[in-house]
C-alpha cells in the first residue's frame, strides 16, 4: 500500500464510526478532523469531498459487519446453523462488534432515502446483496433436503432482513430489549420452520 493510499485507509477507518452514528447530515468536517487528527487540507486532499469519504466510510462499516456475519458461519457446516448466525448476531449486539451506532444499513437507508441519492444507492446495493447471500443459502439447503422444496426463497430472504432490519429500528427506538429478543424469537422460528 501507497503512503497515500494508506492516509486514505486510515481516514475511512477513523470517520467510518462518525458517519454511522452521526450520519452524513450530522457529520461535519470538524468530526472528521476530530476523528483524524488530521487537517481539513489532509483530508481533502486523500478525497474530493464529504461524499466521497461517507461512501467510502459505509463500505468500510459494511464489510465490517459481513465479515463478522461470514466469519460466524464459517464455523457451522448446514444451512440452517448458517442462517441462525442472524439470530445470534443480532440478538446480542454487545457480544459481536458492531461498527458504532449499529447497523450501517439501517443507518444510512433512513437518512438518505430522500436527501443522498448515492448512499441510498449503496444502501439498496447492501440490502440486495445480503439478500442474494440468504436465497444462496436457502437454495443451497434446499437442495442438500435441509429445507422444503415449497420455500419461496427470494420471498423469505426478504421476509428475514425486514424482520432483522425492522427490530433493530423498534430496540433503537423504544430502547427495550425485550422487543428485540420477541422479534428475534419470531426470526429464529421462521428459520426453524424452512
Amino acid at each position: 500500500m501507497s503512503k497515500a493510499e494508506k492516509t486514505k485507509q486510515f481516514i475511512v477507518e477513523k470517520t467510518a464510526p462518525v458517519f454511522n452514528e452521526k450520519g452524513y447530515s450530522g457529520t461535519s468536517l470538524t468530526d472528521m478532523t476530530n476523528a483524524t487528527g488530521l487537517t481539513k487540507g489532509s483530508i481533502y486532499g486523500n478525497f474530493a469531498n464529504k461524499d466521497e469519504v461517507a461512501l467510502a466510510a459505509f463500505d468500510y462499516n459494511t464489510r465490517q459487519v459481513a465479515g463478522m456475519i461470514r466469519q460466524e458461519m464459517d464455523k457451522h457446516s448446514t444451512c440452517r446453523d448458517k442462517m441462525l448466525v442472524y439470530v445470534q448476531i443480532y440478538s446480542n449486539f454487545l457480544k459481536h462488534p458492531f461498527p458504532p451506532g449499529g447497523c450501517p444499513i439501517l443507518n444510512t437507508a433512513t437518512e438518505a432515502d430522500d436527501t443522498h441519492p448515492a448512499l441510498k444507492q449503496k444502501a439498496a446495493e447492501a440490502v440486495t446483496f445480503w439478500k442474494s447471500r440468504i436465497v444462496h443459502l436457502i437454495e443451497k439447503g434446499v437442495k442438500e433436503g435441509e429445507f422444503k422444496k415449497s420455500v419461496d426463497a427470494e420471498q423469505t430472504a426478504l421476509t428475514l432482513i425486514a424482520m432483522i432490519e425492522g427490530c433493530i429500528m423498534i430496540t433503537k427506538l423504544t430502547g427495550k430489549m425485550h422487543y428485540r429478543n420477541a422479534i428475534m424469537q419470531s426470526v429464529e422460528t421462521l428459520i426453524q420452520e424452512l
